[in-house]
């Protein structure tokens, strides 16, 4: 599936998260998403974008660990749902996948302060704190990626490639 229709699957099941649960598991989807554009990018996208695009998908992945998958299934065990990430194959627009990407941290990271204001358990509070510093880190490489494909598209505008 594309990017960009997995990043607005993402963006409508967070939005419709109301648990506190739900919400921290959309933000470990969002944080795998981040590392499968990044990784994707980085093999087979623009070889100017590939240093970045590795950025991006090893922020994503530190994302993805500095949430507990076993809390968020409340068992004890790894959800069993699977990464929305492992339908991804293929990147059709990178620009709209990447400011669709940068939407969906900002959205992780707003309703992830929310989850953090609302909870008594201090475990669940630094754990969403950690998840906002990891989308924070993430957006900061997309906005690398996209930066980097500002500075190329200009070259080629210039014909300089």
């Amino acid at each position: 599936m594309d990017a960009v229709r997995l990043i607005a699957a993402g963006r409508h099941a967070l939005a419709q998260s109301g648990a506190a649960m739900d919400i921290v598991g959309e933000a470990w989807q969002a944080q795998a998403l981040t590392q499968g554009i990044g990784s994707w990018l980085a093999v087979t996208g623009p070889r100017e974008l590939r240093s970045e695009a590795r950025g991006l998908g090893e922020a994503g992945g530190r994302g993805c660990g500095v949430l507990d998958r076993a809390a968020l299934s409340g068992e004890g065990s790894a959800p069993d749902y699977p990464p929305r990430a492992a339908q991804l194959t293929e990147v059709a627009d990178v620009r709209q996948a990447l400011l669709g990407l940068q939407a969906l941290l900002g959205e992780v990271g707003i309703a992830l302060v929310g989850v953090a204001c609302a909870t008594d358990e201090e475990g669940l509070y630094w754990q969403c704190i950690e998840s906002i510093d990891a989308a924070d880190e993430s957006s900061d490489r997309v906005r690398a990626v996209l930066r980097r494909m500002a500075v190329r598209e200009r070259g080629s505008a210039s014909g300089v490639a």
